[in-house]
């Protein structure tokens, strides 16, 4: 996949300069940040660490890691602009075996600092990490702030296939007309797995595992698809976007595939390194993205039936 910004030659930097297209900083976040001016970015949207402990990451008490991550909430706060979003993406955080979810431990920050709440969006996966004395997590969270009552939200733009899209009304005046919207239906709260059936393909955004044609050597990494949706939704052409914790930028390049201009940091010089590759790459046309909307397989009527577990009658109920 190819883009060319702005139908020109974009300027990259290693540091914010107003006139930058892209910038790529390898530094450390908050430090990043207070350089910044302020009410700067129409969409801020990151994944912090989940203080797991990653080869990224060095472990400390959760209420540490809490204060912490509050510096860097007031800079992102102050940097993004009166209409603009902040998408803030975690999963949980388990300490000997208890699950403590860290999107509950962040809401009350954003609000001590103004923030609302626009949705909660469960974004649900068909693979991870298994557990054998809890049920397998297959979800994690996407808390949508805005500063304001007045911010863009172009939902149009990121519509689903309907379940039912010949319906119509069966009374009344608009009888025999089409009932639902004909650019589809919103995609709801819940990005989940298996959205949807639609002639016989089967939708969701898959995080990124080995077979996932994004993967890099990052153990947490973005799909450029979820990032997508919050851009074309939350942004208009141009706007600026900021991912304090970048990684190997898979914001920036959902930011570029739009032809919006895109601020990242990290403290990792090899992800910085892969992310300044990815996005030359993109501009190449040679990176390889996961297309919106593409189904995580078609059914072709051959599958195999699961063996039902030792235990279970043929109805699927246990006895």
């Amino acid at each position: 996949m190819k883009v060319n910004l702005f139908g020109g030659v974009p300027k990259i930097s290693g540091n914010y300069e107003e006139d930058a297209d892209i910038v790529v900083c390898l530094g450390d976040t908050l430090a990043f940040l207070r350089a910044l001016p302020s009410k700067l970015f129409r969409l801020i949207i990151t994944s912090p660490p989940y203080n797991l402990g990653k080869q990224y990451e060095e472990p400390k008490a959760l209420s540490d890691y809490l204060i912490e991550q509050e510096q860097v909430i007031d800079e992102l706060i102050r940097c993004l602009a009166d209409d603009g979003s902040l998408c803030w993406q975690v999963g949980n955080f388990v300490d000997v075996g208890e699950v403590f979810p860290l999107d509950t431990l962040f809401y009350p920050i954003f609000k001590r600092h103004g923030l609302k709440l626009r949705n909660r969006i469960i974004w649900h996966f068909g693979h991870g990490l298994h557990a054998s004395r809890r049920f397998s997590g297959r979800y994690e969270t996407l808390l949508w702030f805005t500063k304001s009552d007045r911010y863009v939200f172009n939902l149009d733009r990121v519509r689903v296939p309907a379940k039912y899209p010949g319906k119509t009304f069966y009374k009344g005046p608009n009888k025999g007309q089409p009932s639902g919207n004909p650019l589809g239906k919103n995609p709801s709260d819940v990005w989940t797995f298996v959205a949807q059936e639609w002639e016989n393909q089967f939708w969701e955004i898959p995080n990124v595992k080995a077979n996932h044609p994004e993967k890099t050597a990052h153990p947490c990494q973005f799909p450029v698809e979820l990032v997508e949706r919050c851009v074309l939704a939350l942004t208009e052409q141009h706007d600026l976007i900021l991912d304090p914790y970048m990684g190997v930028g898979s914001s920036l390049i959902a930011g570029l595939l739009h032809d919006r201009r895109v601020v990242g940091c990290d403290k990792e010089a090899k992800y910085v390194e892969i992310a300044e590759q990815r996005i030359r790459d993109l501009f190449l046309g040679r990176l390889k993205v996961r297309k919106m909307g593409t189904p995580v397989y078609e059914a072709s009527g051959r599958e195999k039936v699961s063996q039902i577990p030792l235990g279970w009658t043929n109805g699927g109920v246990p006895k």
